[in-house]
């Protein structure tokens, strides 16, 4: 088993996505063991994405992360980084396999409704970050 971080970003909240989304991932055979709804502050973020301080989007990503509520998840499962990065789809939702998260829920590139862990080792640094939210 292992886990991973998965954050319903505030556009698929604002555009009542929650219900749909956390149904696509409990379908799909993943665990659903920690959730809270929840504004992201601008430090929690700044140090979430501290990884794209240098990019010129980072400003922008920031204050979209922390412009209204997010929902903040841990997911469980057998190999559940990969099965949720599959099932994301890709990060544009015009690229986006038809079924995934991105393609039924994203609106563009940057407000693209859900974000998840890309390896272990973002796992473990992501929800060590996210934990004292829950």
């Amino acid at each position: 088993m292992e886990n991973t971080l998965c954050i319903i970003k505030p556009d698929a909240v604002k555009n009542g996505h929650i219900e749909d989304i956390n149904k696509k991932i409990e379908a799909s055979g993943i665990e659903i063991i920690k959730s809270k709804r929840l504004t992201l502050q601008k430090d929690t973020a700044e140090e979430f994405y501290a990884e794209h301080s240098e990019r010129p989007f980072f400003s922008e990503l920031v204050d979209f992360m922390t412009s209204g509520d997010c929902v903040i998840q841990i997911l469980q499962g057998d190999d559940v980084i990969a099965r949720y990065r599959e099932l994301m789809g890709a990060t544009n939702p015009n690229e986006a396999v038809d079924g995934t998260l991105r393609k039924l829920f994203a609106s563009s590139l940057g407000e693209n409704a859900v974000h998840g862990s890309d390896s272990k080792q973002s796992a473990e640094r992501e929800i060590a970050i996210m934990k004292n939210l829950f």
